[in-house]
């Protein structure tokens, strides 16, 4: 009677992301090392060998998010038996160094964002390297995914003091051309039609390469290869708005007339404070000066309220400027004291309730404002990218100006996932459309 052979199977390990696209990519990248290495990456904390909590750090909230998340895979049994190592990865490791593993016993390891390279070495070194000739499968009901976010550089030298993104990233450093298409090259052809390119500070890609390009280069080089590809550009501070980006943006149609313009705040004292430029005359002109390139653009802002010394005064002035609707998407989110920082020990910190009871009327003001954009909408026809069906068979999708998982979406009746087809509006909700 002849023997038979069964495969080995790979070694199992979940990746659970938390925070920002930014992590999303880095979580994408480890898994991709792991597989090449022959484990199996699986969405299944409960039957996996090893677990990687890759955390976010940026504000306290995310921090305790994070210590949830981490606390939650503790829980699950096989961590608790000793057979499934903890491993903490991230900006929390990256932030509280070597504090964090006196207060997290429960981890096996500790990957800060520097050492995410090495992922495959540490999960070797805890549960030994994945065995000759095993299996390594996709899990079970994947989907290719409709668009990638792709990081064009990592780290900060602004030093905004309020934001802890300079210690636990590091210092400002663009990511080489060949490397980022490559990795829209890949995005590609793993089912990506949108890719949207992301950093902590967009605008400033290439000022310290050697070639001399800049952003407006590289998206026109990356939207001249993938011409049915669209090209979306997020995260870019009002310095990096450059005439030359407008221009590409302005005569390729596959590059999203669409800017993200981190604002923060209008009021010049307060943008000082912040150890930021501009006040809202400056913010006008930027404006008018981008509308006037692109018409139509759509433009996306954030905005931090209760700052400290933020005067009644100040907030009004805020309020004024959102009321004017020159952006049509708002984010609005209350100051977060953040140790480490240089706003933490500022004098006339603003109380908790107020600073909630601001941002509300902010955001209130916001949607107020924002809304008739949406709804000027109504009547036009445009390209939308189908991104999935909803539980009813509805299909939904994004136009391009609504940014992935900020701007809601748009419902459709026809398409498959990954389609982009003409519809024309027909009606909205606050942020949501609905397209025939």
């Amino acid at each position: 009677m002849g023997s038979t052979t069964s495969a080995i199977a790979a070694p199992a390990v979940c990746l659970i992301t938390m925070g920002c696209a930014k992590n999303e990519v880095d979580s994408a990248d480890m898994a991709r090392r792991l597989a090449a290495a022959g484990y199996r990456i699986v969405e299944d904390a409960s039957v996996a060998d090893a677990i990687i909590v890759n955390t976010c750090s940026f504000i306290q909230a995310a921090t305790e998010e994070s210590i949830d998340a981490i606390f939650e895979a503790a829980a699950l049994p096989k961590v608790e038996a000793g057979t499934a190592p903890l491993i903490v990865a991230g900006c929390m490791p990256a932030r509280y160094g070597d504090d964090l593993s006196c207060e997290l016993t429960e981890a096996r390891a500790f990957v800060p964002c520097s050492r995410e390279d090495d992922i495959v070495a540490i999960v070797e070194d805890l549960v030994g390297p994945a065995p000759e000739g095993s299996t390594v499968m996709s899990e079970p009901g994947a989907t290719s995914h409709r668009f990638a976010y792709v990081k064009i550089s990592d780290g900060c030298d602004r030093f905004c003091s309020y934001c802890t993104i300079p210690f636990i990233r590091g210092r400002y450093h663009s990511f080489p051309f060949d490397q980022i298409a490559a990795d829209v090259k890949r995005e590609i052809a793993e089912g990506a039609r949108e890719i949207v390119l992301i950093a902590q500070d967009t605008g400033r890609w290439g000022a310290d390469l050697p070639e001399g390009h800049d952003l407006a280069w590289l998206v026109d080089e990356l939207a001249e290869a993938h011409p049915d590809t669209w090209f979306r550009v997020m995260y870019l501070q009002p310095e990096g708005i450059t005439d030359e980006l407008l221009a590409v943006m302005a005569a390729r149609e596959n590059v999203c007339s669409y800017l993200d313009i981190p604002l923060q705040h209008v009021s010049a004292p307060v943008l000082r404070a912040m150890n930021r430029a501009g006040d809202a005359e400056k913010f006008r002109a930027l404006i008018k000066r981008i509308e006037a390139a692109i018409p139509g653009i759509t433009l996306r802002t954030t905005l931090i309220v209760g700052f400290p010394g933020e005067t009644e005064e100040q907030f009004e002035e805020l309020l004024e400027f959102v009321s004017e609707g020159l952006f049509h998407y708002i984010g609005v989110f209350p100051y977060s004291r953040e140790e480490g920082t240089a706003a933490f020990d500022l004098p006339d910190q603003v109380d908790d309730d107020e600073k909630a009871e601001r941002a509300q009327i902010l955001r209130d003001a916001a949607d107020a404002a924002c809304g008739p954009h949406i709804a000027e909408r109504i009547g036009q026809t445009m390209a939308v990218l189908v991104e999935g069906t909803e539980e009813d068979g509805q299909r939904f999708g994004r136009a391009q100006c609504q940014a992935p998982d900020v701007d809601g979406v748009t419902y459709v009746f026809c398409g498959e996932p990954g389609d982009i087809i003409q519809a024309t509006i027909t009606d909205t909700l606050l942020y949501e459309m609905e397209g025939d």
